[in-house]
């Protein structure tokens, strides 16, 4: 029943425009992120549109880099890349639990287009470690 009503849902999500989602990602992004990335990322970035998806929910969002972070990409823009993977994907990345790579080869994780700049990105995100990590206490659950 709970996966009819997001399937559902997602249906509906995926009929929306990304550019409300994709600008609150953005502004996140740039608040939390964009300061730590190194400059060689941004500047593999730049003028560059990323799509991110999270496939169970049907949301998409689309980003493109300026020379002061992101901005919100129209859905003409063609991505240079494409990451998406289920939100369990997503949310086992942020925290740090899995592996980026062991997602990608489980197939939970989707990278396609430009692969020297997915590499670029994985491996700068992977240098600034988890978003949310899992703290001592949610350990030992």
């Amino acid at each position: 029943m709970l996966a009819r009503a997001i399937a559902k849902l997602a249906g509906g999500i995926t009929q929306l425009p990304s550019a409300p989602p994709s600008a609150l990602v953005a502004a996140a992004i740039n608040g939390a992120l964009w300061p730590r990335f190194p400059p060689e990322l941004r500047d593999g970035l730049a003028g560059r549109v990323v799509a991110l998806e999270i496939t169970d929910l049907g949301v998409r969002v689309r980003l493109c880099a300026g020379p002061w972070g992101f901005s919100a990409a129209g859905e003409q823009a063609v991505a240079a890349l494409r990451i998406a993977s289920r939100t369990s994907g997503w949310w086992r990345l942020a925290r740090g639990l899995d592996d980026p790579d062991r997602l990608f080869f489980d197939r939970v994780l989707m990278m396609e287009g430009d692969t020297e700049l997915g590499l670029l990105l994985k491996n700068s995100l992977d240098a600034l470690g988890p978003l949310w990590p899992v703290t001592r206490a949610q350990e030992q659950r």
